[in-house]
């Protein structure tokens, strides 16, 4: 489980901040500068990635850092500032796979509140099942759904999307699936 560290001093002015209601009528504890009286919100952190597929089989990449090392994942990673969740998942299934990629639309947005992150996976069409993982990933592989080794998945996330995947795959359309993983 990760735990982000409370705020501990503004951003703005460098003042160690305290805990409490502002005085705007919000009903939740905020970080408070007493000097600035700047306001600090805690926001959930975006995970983007894509579910890259090619015929029957999807890409997964064994994990070369932690958490979860030699675990499987689907590509994805923290979306980063000055671009789009598209852009990140695509630029996550470069870093990650060395994928070449067609995106397509999202395809699943599961909140993970424990741990402050919302997940955004992308389907996306493999244009090559040739792969150049970069230094996060060990392994690049395609796996069919029988294939796919479920008990050496990394996330709950990754595994929840990829159980839709198959399962839409199977009925010939793609919805897209809001997950609450509590």
């Amino acid at each position: 489980m990760i735990f982000r560290s409370p705020i501990k001093h503004c951003k703005a002015c460098g003042i160690a901040v305290v805990y409490r209601l502002p005085d705007d009528g919000d009903v939740r504890e905020r970080a408070i500068c007493p000097t600035c009286h700047t306001v600090h919100y805690e926001n959930p952190l975006n995970v983007v990635g894509t579910v890259p597929h090619l015929d029957e089989r999807v890409l997964l990449c064994k994990r070369n850092i932690e958490p979860r090392k030699g675990y499987w994942t689907l590509p994805a990673g923290f979306m980063e500032l000055n671009e789009t969740a598209a852009q990140g998942a695509a630029r996550e299934t470069d870093e990650e796979a060395g994928a070449q990629i067609e995106m397509g639309a999202l395809f699943s947005l599961l909140s993970v509140p424990r741990v402050g992150q919302v997940h955004l996976f992308y389907l996306a069409k493999l244009l090559s099942d040739k792969f150049d993982p970069g230094h996060e990933t060990m392994e690049a592989k395609l796996f069919t759904e029988a294939e796919i080794p479920w008990d050496d998945i990394a996330f709950r996330t990754v595994r929840v999307t990829l159980e839709r995947y198959f399962a839409d795959r199977r009925q010939g359309i793609f919805g897209v699936h809001t997950v609450d993983i509590v």
